[in-house]
């Protein structure tokens, strides 16, 4: 990995390129993050360091994290992660990793928690479609159907598509694009929707999977 950021959804809007074409993109508050940690070869048996965003009041830290944040003289921070960058053995723990480490044309991956949307049905979970409402359909219209039959299998197969937690998990949106980087106020223009809710915390890093 040459890059990574952790930082902050703002929301959606829309620009134009140099051909005049609108473009929508997802504008991100990325960094500044602090190196809190450096993990070495000879100490964990791999170069990485753990970089943290976004401010926290003292009292909402427990005290294991209050000394890992003294121990690395740097303030406390909402959010850490870890990053092995390719440059890790360069950094040191204080340094500052600003917006700026992306460019613009940049391929990258964004990863964040999608939206949470409770105990849902099969039609809003898996768009799934419901039965007519007329002709003595019955309470069921909204029903996943049938589960599988009775004597054989006699049970219901993994991965069945059935009502259950619907979002809030981690998603990764691969392959976008960066179309603007502001320096100045910490802010990355990606193209298209990221996972997540407005405010929303979402690393980004180089893509795994560069198309050619």
């Amino acid at each position: 990995m040459q890059k990574g950021i952790i930082g902050k959804k703002i929301g959606m809007t829309q620009i134009f390129d140099e051909t005049g074409k609108v473009v929508p993109v997802t504008v991100v508050e990325a960094g500044p993050c602090v190196v809190v940690q450096k993990k070495t070869v000879e100490n964990d048996g791999y170069e990485a360091v753990q970089l943290g965003y976004g401010e926290i009041r003292a009292k909402r830290v427990n005290k294991p994290l209050q000394g890992h944040f003294k121990k690395a003289d740097v303030a406390m921070k909402r959010t850490l992660k870890e990053f092995k960058l390719a440059d890790a053995a360069n950094m040191n723990v204080g340094d500052i990793v600003k917006a700026e480490v992306f460019t613009e044309g940049d391929v990258v991956d964004v990863s964040g928690t999608s939206k949470g949307h409770g105990f849902s049905g099969t039609i809003k979970r898996h768009n799934g479609h419901r039965l007519k409402e007329t002709h003595g359909t019955g309470p069921v219209h909204r029903h996943a159907g049938s589960y599988g039959a009775c004597s054989d299998p006699s049970r219901i197969y993994k991965g069945k598509k059935m009502p259950g937690q619907y979002g809030n998990v981690k998603v990764t949106v691969q392959n976008l694009t960066v179309v603007k980087v502001d320096a100045e106020n910490n802010l990355i223009a990606i193209k298209g929707a990221i996972p997540g809710p407005k405010n929303g915390t979402v690393t980004i890093c180089d893509s795994v999977k560069k198309k050619a």
